[in-house]
C-alpha cells in the first residue's frame, strides 16, 4: 500500500477512448465555464449569491441546474445503451462488455439519485415555502449543506470517467456480484460512497422540509388549507425520512462486507445475499413515490390552474395521497415474485400492489373531473400535464399486470419491465418535473419561457418516448431480457431499429428545450411578467413579484379558505382596489454561510479517499468536515434585519404592479 493506497496512473483509461475522450471534453466545458466566469468577473457575485447562499429559493434553482446537467449525462448513457443493441446483433457492437455494464449501471444511478431527485428536491425547495405563505425552510443552513452533499454524490460518479471505473453490478448493486471477490475494482465503490454522501444530504432535506411543512405555515393556513403540491410533497419526505435510512444501512452493511469482511450479504459464513434485496427495494420501491407524489402535486397545480376551476375532490386527493404513502411500504417483494418466498407471500404482495392503484386512479379521476367544463388553456405545462395522463395510465396497466404473479414469473427481467419502469418514470416524473419547470420558471426569473419552442420540445418529447418504449415492450414479450450487451435473434431487429428511431425523435425534443431557454433568455424583455402571476395562478406563490425578494412576502399573509390567494385576487377585483396597505415590521432573515459548500468539500475528500483507500486523506477529511460544522455552531451572527423603509418599498411595487394589471384603482 502507497501514500496514495490504490490510486495509481493506471487509473487513467488511456486505452479505452470513449471514457477518456467525454472525461477529457467533460474538462474543457468546466475549464471553459471557469474561465468565462472569471473573465466576466462573476465569482463575487457567485460566491455571495449562490454558492454560500441560504435562501431556498437559489437552493431549488441549484438542484435543478444539477438535475438537469446529469439528466443530460444519463440521457448520452442510454443513447449508447440503445445504439450499441441495434449495432450487437449477431456482432459486437462497439461497446466492449465490460464497458456496457458500466453504463447501463450508471445510467439507472444518475437518472434517479441525480437527475431526478435533485428536479424534485429542487422544485419542492424552491415552491413549498411560497405556497405556505413563509419566508424561508426550517434549517436554511442544512439546506444548503443538503445540496452541496448532493453535488458531491454527483462528483464521484462523474470522476469514476477519468479515474478508475463506475460499478458493474446495476443501478442496485444486488451480492453476491458487487461482493469484493466478484467485483474486485472500484467502481462499486464509488457507488457505495457517492450514494452513501448524497443519501446524507437527501435524509437532511426531508427532515428540513417535513418540519417546515408541519410547522411554518401562514396565519390562518390549516393542514386542509394547504395547496396539494404541499400534501404531496409531505407524503414524500416523510416517505425520505422513514426510507432512507434503510438504504444507508443496507449500503453500509455492503461496505463492511467489501472493506473488512463482513459476512452480511455473502454465500459463506452465515451471509444471506437476499436479505440486501429485501432491504433495498424496502427503500426501493417507497423511492418510486418519493419521484411521483410531488410530480402528481405539480399536475394538481397545472390542472387547476390551467382549467380554471379549483382542484375537484380536494380531501379525497389529500386522502388518497396518504393512502399510496402508507401502502409503498408494503409492496416491495413485487420486485422479486421469482425469489421463492412462497404462493402466500407472493399473493399478499400482489394485492397490495394492486391495492395501491386505488390511490392513483382516485388522482387521475380528479384530474379529469377538475377539466370537465372547465376553460381549458392548453399552454405547456399543461401539455405536458395532459401526455402525463396518457402515457402514465398505459404505465400503470403494465404495473397492474406485473403485480400478477403468474404474469411476473414469465415477464420479470425482460424488457417488457424495462418498459414499464421507464413508461411510469419517464411519463410521471419527468414530464411532471418539465410541466413544474416550464409553469413555475416566471416565478423564479421574472420571465415566461418560449412558448413555441415549449410546445415543439413536449410533442417531439411525446412522439419520440412512445417510439423507444412501445418496441420494448413487444421485444419483452418475444422473451428479449434486458442488459445484453450484444443479440442474437434476428426476429428482435426491426424492434430494437425503431426503438433507436424514437431516442432520435427524443434528442430533437431535448434539442428543442435547449432551444427554448436561449430564445427564451435572448427574447426576456419580450417575455418578462410584470404582474407576477402569469398564469392566473390559484395559491400563495402568484401573491410575490417575478423574481420574489429573498424574505419572499413584506408581511406574511393571513389565509381565509383552500384558495387563498385566490379568494384574495377576486375580493380586490370585486372591490375595485387592494386591501388596504399593512402595518409593516422589521423582520430578521439568515445570513449567508459557506458550511453547505466547505463541507462538501471535504466529504469529497472523504469519499475519493475511502474508495481509493487513501487513508490519511480521509482522516483529513473527516476533521476538516467536524471542524466546519463546531465554527459554524460558534457563530457570532445569525440574522440580520431588513428595516420597514425596505419592506415598504418592496410591497409598494408589488400592489403597483398588481394594479396596473388587474386595472384597480390606485392605492391612497
Amino acid at each position: 500500500m502507497t501514500l496514495f493506497g490504490k490510486l495509481s496512473w493506471s487509473a487513467i483509461p488511456i486505452d479505452q477512448p470513449i471514457p477518456l475522450i467525454t472525461s477529457i471534453a467533460i474538462m474543457l466545458v468546466i475549464l471553459g465555464v471557469l474561465a468565462w466566469a472569471t473573465i466576466k468577473r462573476w465569482w463575487p457575485y457567485l460566491w455571495r449569491e449562490w454558492i454560500t447562499s441560504v435562501d431556498h429559493k437559489r437552493i431549488g434553482v441549484m438542484y435543478c441546474v444539477l438535475g438537469l446537467v446529469m439528466l443530460i449525462r444519463g440521457f448520452a448513457d442510454a443513447i449508447m445503451m440503445r445504439t450499441q443493441q441495434a449495432a450487437a446483433i449477431n456482432a459486437p457492437g462497439y461497446l466492449p462488455p465490460e464497458h456496457y455494464d458500466q453504463i447501463f449501471s450508471a445510467h439507472g444511478t444518475i437518472m434517479i439519485f441525480f437527475g431526478a431527485m435533485p428536479l424534485v428536491i429542487g422544485t419542492m425547495n424552491f415552491v413549498i415555502p411560497l405556497q405556505l405563505g413563509v419566508r424561508d425552510v426550517a434549517f436554511p443552513t442544512l439546506n444548503s449543506t443538503g445540496f452541496w452533499l448532493t453535488a458531491t454524490g454527483a462528483l464521484l460518479v462523474n470522476m469514476s470517467l477519468l479515474i478508475g471505473e463506475f460499478s458493474r453490478a446495476g443501478w442496485l448493486p444486488y451480492p453476491p456480484l458487487s461482493e469484493g471477490r466478484y467485483s474486485p475494482g472500484v467502481g462499486v465503490d464509488y457507488y457505495l460512497w457517492a450514494i452513501q454522501i448524497a443519501g446524507v444530504g437527501t435524509l437532511m432535506t426531508g427532515i428540513n422540509l417535513v418540519t417546515t411543512i408541519l410547522k411554518m405555515r401562514a396565519p390562518g393556513m390549516s393542514y386542509l388549507r394547504m395547496p396539494m403540491f404541499c400534501w404531496t410533497s409531505l407524503a414524500s419526505n416523510m416517505l425520505i425520512v422513514a426510507a432512507f435510512p434503510i438504504l444507508t444501512a443496507t449500503l453500509a452493511m455492503l461496505t463492511l462486507d467489501r472493506y473488512l469482511g463482513f459476512h452480511f450479504f455473502t454465500n459463506e459464513a452465515g451471509g444471506n445475499m437476499m436479505m440486501f434485496v429485501n432491504l433495498i427495494w424496502a427503500w426501493g420501491h417507497p423511492e418510486v413515490y418519493i419521484l411521483i407524489l410531488p410530480a402528481f402535486g405539480i399536475f394538481s397545480e397545472v390542472f387547476s390552474t390551467f382549467s380554471s376551476k379549483p382542484l375537484f375532490g380536494y380531501r379525497s386527493m389529500v386522502a388518497a395521497t396518504l393512502f399510496i404513502c402508507i401502502v409503498s411500504f408494503m409492496v416491495w417483494l413485487h420486485h422479486f415474485f421469482t425469489m421463492g418466498a412462497g404462493a402466500d407471500v407472493n399473493a399478499a404482495f400482489g394485492i397490495a400492489t394492486s391495492i395501491i392503484a386505488v390511490g392513483t386512479g382516485v388522482k387521475i379521476y380528479n384530474w379529469l373531473f377538475t377539466m370537465y367544463r372547465g376553460r381549458i388553456r392548453f399552454e405547456t405545462p399543461m401539455l405536458w400535464a395532459l401526455g402525463f395522463i396518457v402515457t402514465f395510465v398505459l404505465g400503470g396497466i403494465t404495473g397492474v399486470l406485473l403485480a400478477v404473479p403468474p404474469a411476473d414469473f414469465v415477464l420479470h427481467n425482460s424488457m417488457f419491465l424495462v418498459a414499464h419502469f421507464h413508461n411510469v418514470i419517464i411519463g410521471g416524473v419527468v414530464f411532471g418535473v418539465f410541466a413544474g419547470l416550464t409553469y413555475w420558471f416566471p416565478k423564479a426569473f421574472g420571465f415566461r419561457l418560449h412558448e413555441g419552442w415549449g410546445q415543439a420540445a413536449f410533442w417531439f418529447s411525446l412522439t419520440g418516448f412512445v417510439i423507444v418504449f412501445g418496441p420494448l415492450y413487444v421485444l419483452g414479450l418475444e422473451g428479449m431480457t434486458r442488459r445484453l450487451q450484444h443479440v442474437e435473434v434476428a426476429e428482435w431487429t426491426p424492434w430494437l431499429l425503431i426503438s433507436v428511431a424514437g431516442v432520435g425523435v427524443m434528442v430533437i425534443g431535448m434539442l428543442c428545450q435547449i432551444m427554448q431557454l436561449i430564445v427564451s433568455i435572448r427574447n426576456r424583455d419580450q417575455l418578462r411578467d410584470p404582474t407576477g402571476d402569469p398564469w392566473d395562478g390559484r395559491s400563495l406563490e402568484w401573491y410575490t413579484l417575478s423574481p420574489p425578494p429573498y424574505f419572499n412576502f413584506a408581511v406574511l399573509p393571513d389565509v381565509h379558505g383552500e384558495e387563498a390567494y385566490w379568494t384574495t385576487k377576486r375580493g380586490a377585483i370585486e372591490r375595485e382596489r387592494l386591501a388596504p396597505e399593512p402595518d409593516y415590521q422589521p423582520i430578521h432573515m439568515p445570513v449567508n454561510n459557506a458550511t453547505g459548500f466547505v463541507t462538501a468539500f471535504f466529504a469529497t475528500l472523504i469519499g475519493f479517499a475511502l474508495i481509493w483507500h487513501i487513508w490519511w486523506l480521509a482522516i483529513l477529511g473527516f476533521v476538516g468536515a467536524y471542524a466546519t460544522f463546531v465554527i459554524f455552531a460558534w457563530r457570532d451572527r445569525e440574522e440580520y434585519e431588513i428595516g420597514v423603509d425596505e419592506l415598504r418599498a418592496t410591497e409598494r411595487e408589488r400592489r403597483r404592479a398588481r394594479e396596473a394589471w388587474l386595472g384597480l384603482e390606485p392605492s391612497a
